[in-house]
């Protein structure tokens, strides 16, 4: 057999690669040739654990959480949502004797978003929608996930209902002087308001009242929308509210005297949205009787610090992974001063912990704690700017963390985080999972993201979360 010295060379550099590798059976990854990393490979531990999500800021957000679900694993969630409501216009006249034909609160689905699964999580076939109105006691000036905003008892409207975010829907478009017509609006929840009520407490109203925005809101507070538990079915689910245009509002039909014209009918929508008014989430969770329950009341210990297979990760400030990696404070004394020339966590899903309606987060974020255990960026994904960051930050496709459904993990580029612990640039005050809105990376706990995924620690014999590490030693 005759070798060319192309040949010859190309062989070598392959045993060399080959010999090089200390555990090429716990990779884990398919590596594209073109972009083989040349170095010594070491499969590090990373231990992991279960815990609570902070409560969060929900005035401002892209979009609000409305809903109640059962998951047979994470248990039970419910969100309910506090709305301002502001005059269409400053003084609003009404006119002469207005009375009103119908009030409906208009709650429109984000429908701004790629993916379904994002504006709304859980069943759309088989559950029962209940959504019970009322009026606020108070105008909303608490703004935590975990304030609950007081409410009047006064039931003022209730919708029940399938749910279907996908599905657009008519309605009447009601014309001044003109014959109504028939629209198609993005999909949307329709909830009828008590006639008596809007007529006394807003049409009634003189346009003093209307003066300005404060004056109005003080005057009528707002309105809370809750899921009535006792008259849903089914294992519920969570849907995503657009409060960010015009698209979620108070719709008022009413008759009033025109002077040219005799009776004539009118829609005005009041504005529902951030930027004319606070808007809130009450998020709730409830463990009770859930393997997550078990581990939050049990967390590891310093004689047994992995001892359990799977950690848990939720939005909705739900719960998120800790994680930590022993071996690297010592890296330097078992392998010898090194350069990181690559590093990856991968973050498998346990099997069998995803399905319809509940499936896993189609984006999880990895960020951690600074001195103060305020959540900041890694470096790996913390990209210069005009006013801070890092030189060595990364974009978001090129640091990962997006759910790859054909081998049920996710991964992250860690090199830069690696490097800096393992040379002690940075002190790990606590390294997080937790799932993150497709759409915008968050590294605090989100409260526009209702999916969950179930992780595999470093214990788990199948699916396990691992950082491997491609290092060459320097002298």
């Amino acid at each position: 057999m005759k070798f060319t010295k192309q040949d010859l060379l190309t062989l070598l550099i392959g045993l060399f690669l080959f010999a090089s590798c200390k555990n090429p059976d716990s990779i884990g990854l398919d590596v594209d040739p073109s972009q083989a990393i040349q170095g010594t490979l070491v499969n590090s531990d990373v231990r992991s654990q279960t815990v609570l999500d902070n409560a969060v800021n929900t005035v401002g957000l892209t979009r609000h959480p409305l809903g109640y679900m059962v998951d047979p694993v994470f248990g039970k969630t419910e969100s309910s949502v506090a709305m301002t409501v502001v005059p269409y216009s400053l003084s609003y006249d009404f006119g002469t004797s207005p009375v009103l034909d119908s009030a409906v609160l208009v709650l429109r689905i984000d429908t701004n978003l790629v993916s379904p699964k994002i504006k709304f999580y859980g069943d759309t076939t088989n559950s029962i929608y209940s959504i019970d109105v009322y009026q606020l006691t108070n105008k909303i000036t608490n703004y935590k996930s975990s304030d609950v905003q007081a409410h009047n008892s006064l039931l003022l409207g209730n919708f029940r209902s399938k749910i279907y975010p996908n599905t657009p829907i008519k309605t009447f478009n009601i014309l001044k002087g003109k014959t109504d017509t028939l629209r198609t609006v993005k999909a949307e929840i329709r909830i009828p308001l008590n006639k008596a009520f809007i007529q006394s407490t807003i049409l009634s109203l003189p346009t003093t009242g209307t003066t300005t925005n404060a004056k109005f809101v003080d005057y009528f507070k707002g309105l809370y929308a809750e899921i009535n538990k006792s008259t849903s079915t089914g294992t519920g689910g969570i849907a995503f509210i657009d409060f960010s245009s015009v698209n979620s509002y108070l719709q008022l039909v009413y008759k009033s005297t025109n002077s040219s014209s005799g009776i004539d009918t009118t829609s005005v929508n009041w504005p529902i949205n951030t930027s004319s008014g606070a808007i809130t989430a009450n998020i709730k969770h409830d463990y009770t009787g859930t393997p997550i329950k078990t581990q939050l009341d049990n967390p590891p210990t310093t004689a047994n610090p992995t001892p359990y297979t799977v950690t848990y990760t939720q939005g909705l400030v739900g719960v998120r992974t800790k994680i930590s990696f022993p071996n690297l404070a010592n890296f330097t004394s078992t392998y010898g001063k090194s350069i990181i020339n690559k590093a990856e966590l991968v973050v498998d899903l346990s099997a069998g912990t995803y399905a319809y309606p509940f499936g896993p987060a189609q984006r999880l974020s990895l960020y951690r704690w600074d001195i103060a255990e305020q959540p900041v960026n890694i470096p790996d994904h913390d990209p210069l700017t005009t006013t801070g960051g890092d030189k060595r930050g990364l974009s978001d496709g090129i640091f990962g963390g997006y759910y790859d459904s054909l081998k049920n993990r996710y991964i992250f580029i860690v090199t830069s985080y690696v490097q800096d612990l393992i040379d002690k640039k940075l002190t790990d005050y606590g390294t997080f999972i937790g799932p993150t809105s497709l759409d915008v990376f968050q590294v605090s706990p989100t409260a526009t993201s209702a999916e969950r995924s179930v992780i595999g620690t470093g214990v788990n014999t199948t699916n396990k979360v691992k950082l491997n590490i491609y290092y060459s030693k320097i002298n």
